[in-house]
């Protein structure tokens, strides 16, 4: 059996079915993991939720920040943008069915020597706080009233972490971090910035690289930063490519780390 990591596929069906192609994928003996913002800004988000749900347990998804985002706009907690392309997910037939199956996917999967998250870690995290903190927030979206913590992500949004945070705060500031880190400060400040890692504003750093870092022990694999691309490290395994912007979509199986790569067949 092979575990194959994939990059965000954002809606991208043909690109994804060309990389399971090229891998020689079957869902008998292989699993995915994926590393979340399956759907938004490809034209076929509705085709690839509808694949990673039927494939049941071949499948492991984390959540990305463009999955929560469609979870309130369905809720009506936020419009659709110009660049989004979630309305055909919004007025498919068995929308109910797809967005109930996404809101159950975790925030985190943790399995062996890896943690699987979309964005990345603080630096005051251990992995075993990560874990913990991420299921703070699985418990509320995959309760019966997700809409309160989702209408406080998008209008509330936090920009530093302290361990003293309560109630919605702490929360939505948990699950910024999983899905939207990129750089921040070694104090936990996290930037807005989403360009390549070398740019990274004054006083912040890409979270992988910040000293005295707490979060060893797993090799950490997310996506979600376009701009730092492919990155095979020790304690980390980066995977979004760009596939959406015309770019590559790109697999790498986790035991030997060899990548396979599909260039954008959506552009």
């Amino acid at each position: 059996m092979a575990i194959y990591a994939i990059g965000d596929v954002q809606g991208c069906s043909k690109s994804l079915r060309a990389l399971l192609d090229r891998i020689s994928f079957h869902p008998s003996k292989d699993r995915l993991w994926l590393v979340g913002d399956l759907v938004n800004r490809g034209p076929d988000s509705p085709g690839v939720l509808r694949y990673f749900k039927e494939l049941g347990s071949a499948a492991q998804v984390v959540l990305g920040n463009h999955d929560l985002f469609l979870l309130a706009a369905a809720e009506g907690i936020l419009p659709l943008r110009s660049q989004d392309t979630l309305h055909n997910v919004l007025a498919s037939p068995d929308r109910d069915d797809l967005l109930s199956w996404l809101r159950q996917q975790p925030l985190h999967h943790r399995e062996g020597t890896y943690l699987m998250v979309h964005a990345g870690l603080l630096p005051q995290w251990t992995v075993e706080e990560a874990v913990e903190y991420a299921h703070e927030v699985e418990e509320v979206l995959t309760g019966p009233a997700p809409r309160r913590f989702l209408h406080h992500l998008f209008h509330d949004p936090p920009r530093s972490w302290s361990d003293g945070l309560r109630g919605w705060e702490r929360l939505t500031t948990i699950a910024r971090v999983l899905t939207k880190l990129r750089a921040c400060t070694p104090g936990g400040e996290m930037s807005n910035f989403s360009g390549p890692p070398d740019l990274t504003p004054t006083g912040f750093a890409p979270w992988f690289q910040l000293p005295h870092r707490r979060g060893h022990g797993a090799t950490v694999i997310t996506g979600h930063w376009a701009a730092l691309g492919l990155r095979l490290a020790p304690d980390h395994i980066a995977l979004d490519t760009g596939c959406v912007w015309g770019r590559r979509l790109t697999a790498v199986r986790l035991e030997d780390r060899a990548v396979f790569q599909i260039d954008s067949l959506e552009r």
